[in-house]
């Protein structure tokens, strides 16, 4: 079983020394949205390491596909 990443509340309280109210239901979405985007960034920086014939993914293949995959994320 996949472990939890830290609640996003904790974070959002001691990261920026706020106080930020989250409901359950946007930590819920908050938490897909990531997992979303994580995969997608994976994929890319998969099919830039096949590109470059290479059998696993490296630091420079997620570097090289992490600025277009933001700029796409942003909207």
């Amino acid at each position: 079983m996949l472990k939890k990443a830290p609640k996003l509340k904790y974070i959002v309280k001691t990261k920026t020394k706020s106080n930020v109210n989250v409901r359950a239901t946007a930590e819920a979405m908050i938490e897909l949205l990531t997992l979303v985007f994580l995969n997608n960034l994976a994929e890319e920086a998969k099919a830039k390491a096949f590109e470059e014939k290479s059998a696993t993914i490296r630091a420079h293949h997620l570097k090289a596909v992490s600025k277009k995959m933001l700029k796409k994320s942003r909207g």
